[in-house]
């Protein structure tokens, strides 16, 4: 015991160097979109745990399968003891015996040979683990996905601050015009102010922008399960297009119905209730089995005698109060209900494929359109700025020029955030968010 102990403790200080000095994980230098995405898959704790629990479902199979493999124990047990002869009702042997010691050795086995019931129940274990397994690539694929969005929201509000820091130079610049018009006398001091105005309200945009990229970064941080103070520099940019994506509802539900682990867990699931209720059934048949057992006994451990016993049964079952036919039906209620369930879910992807077909489609066209507003509206402010240099304008003009940029850029980082979101869920919805190496 004192070895045992002293061993416990020599392991317990091995391991704590170990818990201590282990690094926190983090990703290795810029992070990509993909990056991101899988690193939520591997890391993050409901893909993790999600994981495990098809651990949990793999060591039900096992305890499933036990009941087909060989059954072996062994006991010993000695007793100290005196028999009554009369009752054996010998005229001879009367009487009460001394006490005697007695050993018995005992090594017991059996052996199922036929069941159909435990054969279907292993089988339908079996099915439960891989649905399981696909349980944990749909937690996964969520996770990546709200990683993603994560992402793409980080770019998308570093990229207004960069538009914010441009609208504060070209606002300065027309107040800095404005002045210059009224030292001159061409404009009124009213334009100034006006302009004042436009630059104090653009330069409160970026303040309020900065604040929101810090808390987008926070929230990026906790999607990818990280320390909030762990520095992510982000390698790609808004607006990149996947052209292999589809652009055909009617393929993109058969691809999805095709990969998306919801669905493939479903089958699975049903399958396994399928295999449950054809367990109850087969219930109701014999079932076969071997048994054997070796025994050495005796009053003294050094004169034991052996004997040893083989049975070959067959069980039949005939009543047991309706208890097998009633857990038919209720497994056949169980198989009608998830029927259900994987219908509805097959309902449901087909809807969210169909969704991010037209999702994609209509970011491309925003995303044109908002180009063009900006080309536009960069334009306007050009031919406000000559006509108020020219002094057959206002700044007015100039100021609400500048509004429509400032309106054309955030539309078009918008449009850009839309298209790289709709692509994000698309991954999702059509079942290809996987790791490079898998499960």
């Amino acid at each position: 015991m004192r070895a045992f102990r002293m061993a416990l403790v020599a392991s317990l200080l091995a391991a704590a160097p170990l818990v201590a000095q282990s690094p926190t994980l983090a990703p290795q230098g810029p992070l990509t979109l993909d990056d991101a995405m899988r690193w939520a898959w591997q890391h993050g704790v409901a893909a993790s745990v999600a994981r495990l629990n098809t651990d949990v479902a793999d060591a039900r199979v096992g305890q499933r399968r036990a009941d087909l493999l060989p059954q072996v124990s062994g006991n010993v047990d000695y007793s100290r003891q005196t028999f009554n002869l009369d009752e054996f009702g010998i005229p001879i042997a009367t009487g009460v015996t001394e006490p005697f010691d007695l050993y018995h050795f005992r090594l017991n086995g059996s052996q199922t040979l036929v069941n159909l019931a435990a054969m279907s129940r292993v089988q339908s274990a079996s099915d439960s683990s891989v649905a399981a397994r696909f349980d944990a690539q749909s937690v996964g694929s969520n996770a990546a996905a709200v990683a993603g969005v994560a992402y793409v929201r980080v770019l998308g509000i570093a990229e207004t601050i960069r538009a914010r820091e441009a609208d504060s130079a070209i606002a300065a610049d027309l107040l800095a015009q404005a002045r210059q018009l009224a030292d001159a006398g061409v404009s009124a001091a009213i334009d100034v102010t006006r302009n004042e105005v436009n630059l104090a309200a653009v330069r409160t945009q970026l303040v309020v922008t900065r604040n929101q990229l810090a808390r987008a970064r926070l929230d990026l941080a906790r999607a990818l399960t990280l320390p909030p103070e762990t520095p992510l520099p982000l390698a790609d940019s808004l607006g990149q297009e996947d052209q292999a994506l589809p652009t055909d509802q009617d393929s993109a539900v058969a691809f999805a119905l095709d990969h998306r682990p919801e669905v493939l867990a479903e089958q699975r699931r049903t399958e396994a209730v399928r295999l449950s209720r054809r367990a109850a059934g087969q219930e109701n048949l014999p079932s076969a089995g071997l048994a054997g057992q070796v025994q050495e006994s005796g009053q003294q451990t050094d004169a034991l005698s052996g004997t040893w016993v083989v049975q070959v049964g067959v069980s039949i079952p005939i009543f047991d109060g309706l208890r097998r036919q009633k857990r038919r039906a209720e497994q056949s209620a169980r198989y009608d209900a998830q029927k259900l369930r994987e219908y509805d879910v097959t309902q449901q992807v087909d809807a969210e494929a169909r969704q991010v077909v037209l999702d994609l489609t209509a970011a491309r066209e925003e995303l044109v359109v908002a180009q063009q507003r900006l080309r536009l509206a960069d334009l306007e402010l050009k031919q406000a700025d000559e006509r108020v240099a020219a002094g057959v304008a206002g700044s007015v003009e100039t100021t609400n020029a500048q509004r429509n940029l400032v309106g054309a850029r955030d539309a078009l980082i918008q449009a850009r955030v839309s298209l790289d979101i709709a692509r994000v869920n698309s991954y999702r919805a059509l079942g290809i968010i996987v790791p490079a190496n898998g499960l």
